[in-house]
């Protein structure tokens, strides 16, 4: 994905609010939904989406809305069948307490470039030029699925989590206990913050991470009324953009993997598809959703 500006060059102050979180936190285990992979992550969900927001806001301001209003209808409108599908599929499966870190978001913007992306708390930006990529609304489904996936699983709070243990580890723990307001060991994590934390937010993921997000993709999509077959199809016309479509694109598994992926995940999502649409079906919140675990 696109790397967007730093967030902590223009936001210090959240900066300084993370690090202390990171600095005072021991980390708490979870299960990625879904998945059911288990993580630890040294940072709250409230300060992901504070980061995320503001992050998200600057990128408004410099971004061009589409003027094409039937394009960016389709875009709201699938995003939300997803999040309406996504929303009950949390509240459903022990996932209650997430929803509330959720502030759901869809906006198209100019850009040609084949590229979307969501931010931590779902604020997620459609550009035009997946669109000829797309072609119909159950493929931008399964882009948006994947995006929203990210969000779902914490990716971004998982990649700054690892940055901080690799970069720092135990041993910025004994600066913090040592020292008074604003330690060595705290403005050691806001440089970190500086260097990485906007590029954390919406890129980098690892290729275990992106192939999450297309396993859960896929499910979200089903969820919502979305036909998930068409994903092998939609996927052979990303290969065909070339180096997988791009930034969007460019850490994910090989196309052949990731067809073959697909493919193996498909009975799965098949059991959640009720025989909807591939084109505009709003999403039924009234399904029950049982993650029945692996």
């Amino acid at each position: 994905m696109r790397r967007i500006q730093s967030l902590c060059m223009m936001h210090y102050p959240l900066c300084i609010l993370l690090a202390v979180l990171l600095l005072v936190s021991c980390g708490t285990t979870s299960r990625v939904p879904v998945t059911g992979r288990k993580q630890t992550l040294m940072v709250s969900d409230g300060d992901m989406l504070s980061l995320s927001t503001q992050q998200y806001q600057q990128f408004m301001k410099s971004a061009r809305p589409s003027a094409n209003a039937a394009a960016t209808a389709m875009v709201k409108r699938v995003g939300q069948n997803l999040a309406n599908a996504v929303t009950t599929y949390l509240q459903q499966n022990g996932y209650a307490a997430e929803v509330q870190h959720f502030a759901w978001e869809f906006n198209l913007v100019q850009d040609q470039q084949v590229n979307a992306w969501c931010m931590p708390g779902g604020k997620i930006v459609v550009y035009e030029g997946l669109l000829p990529v797309t072609q119909d609304e159950a493929s931008l489904a399964i882009v948006l699925g994947h995006e929203i996936a990210h969000a779902v699983a914490k990716h971004s709070a998982e990649r700054i989590s690892k940055e901080y243990k690799n970069q720092y580890g135990a041993a910025i723990l004994g600066t913090v206990v040592q020292a008074a307001g604003v330690s060595q060991g705290t403005q050691q994590l806001i440089d970190l913050v500086q260097q990485v934390g906007g590029s954390l937010l919406t890129s980098g993921f690892s290729r275990k991470q992106e192939s999450e997000a297309d396993h859960m993709g896929l499910i979200f999509a089903a969820m919502a009324g979305y036909d998930p077959r068409v994903a092998t199809t939609f996927w052979q016309r990303m290969a065909a953009q070339g180096s997988g479509g791009g930034g969007l694109f460019s850490d994910h598994p090989s196309d052949a993997d990731r067809v073959r992926n697909i493919q193996g995940w498909m009975p799965e999502a098949l059991r959640y598809y009720k025989g909807g649409t591939t084109t505009a079906t709003p999403a039924n919140t009234s399904r029950s959703f049982r993650f029945t675990g692996r």
